[in-house]
């Protein structure tokens, strides 16, 4: 296995494309750390255990309730894209625009970033109205808008850099910014239920109930992706001459799961969007519903 692992270090491209997934991995969990300057973190109580904030949390790594740079997260261009996807099945000049080739998908492509810079800036004027209690006393509107320009700024430079991953780096960059930051999320849990059966707060059978749980779902959802349906294709033979072509059987492989996790990263993002309108406009019963 460490010698199928070293090859794929001896491959000059392959190598490079590794290296610099590694590096955006790298940089993507440093800015969860660098929170906005001015904010007490210690006074940020929007955050329920539990919670639907507390789920939005876990897609940006920690980077919500640390009030980070990367604190929107890559929703915004999530949004973005779906707005867009839609839009190109309703309006037909944006339909033509796809239909253009590269040319036209480039056009759809900017405004998508157009646009997410725009959800961007809502979003970080709701974030920034919800934990408006761990802001300066004497905050002033500069304090408001430099926070502002911070939380989109960081938001964009998670969508570049997704691009760019998906570039010159190892698959599909949004998806893995976003795996990661879930990843990043999994020690610590398993660390507070630990803590939970040594402490008593939790039967230690429910404790190893739950791992078992997690390793069958796993297994579950590897199998549901990796499974497929190989529909056999018999290629009819063709009498050239004195020789005889075609004749062999082939395969056509349909995935069980052709959608991948794209779904739930798409409820996500919907998701994310009314929840922080409900918490900026303290519309509570909203939330709960």
């Amino acid at each position: 296995m460490w010698e199928k692992f070293s090859s794929l270090f001896k491959v000059p491209e392959l190598r490079k494309r590794i290296l610099f997934t590694l590096g955006a991995i790298i940089v993507v969990r440093l800015g969860t750390h660098i929170s906005v300057p001015g904010v007490n973190l210690s006074a940020i109580g929007a955050f329920e255990e539990g919670g639907l904030l507390d789920f939005l949390n876990l897609f940006t790594g920690g980077a919500l309730e640390r009030f980070s740079l990367f604190a929107l997260g890559v929703t915004p261009y999530i949004n973005a894209s779906i707005i867009f996807s839609l839009l190109t099945s309703v309006i037909p000049k944006l339909k033509e625009l796809q239909q253009q080739g590269r040319e036209g998908r480039r056009k759809i492509t900017a405004y998508t970033r157009y646009t997410t810079v725009a959800l961007a800036i809502v979003q970080a004027i709701a974030f920034s109205s919800i934990i408006r209690g761990a802001f300066p006393v004497d905050a002033t509107l500069w304090f408001y808008a430099t926070t502002i320009v911070a939380l989109t700024t960081g938001t964009i430079f998670l969508m570049w850099l997704g691009e760019r991953i998906t570039e010159n780096g190892i698959g599909n960059g949004i998806s893995l910014i976003i795996m990661i930051n879930i990843l990043s999320r999994f020690p610590a849990n398993l660390g507070v239920l630990w803590i939970d059966i040594a402490t008593g707060n939790i039967a230690a059978y429910w404790g190893l109930a739950f791992i078992v749980l997690l390793v069958v779902v796993i297994a579950g959802m590897t199998m549901v992706q990796q499974g497929q349906r190989k529909i056999s294709i018999q290629y009819a033979k063709r009498t050239m001459g004195r020789r005889v072509y075609g004749g062999h059987t082939a395969h056509l492989p349909l995935r069980v799961n052709q959608s991948g996790v794209i779904p739930v990263i798409f409820a996500m993002a919907l998701l994310t969007f009314p929840i922080t309108i409900f918490q900026a406009l303290n519309w509570q019963a909203g939330l709960q519903y």
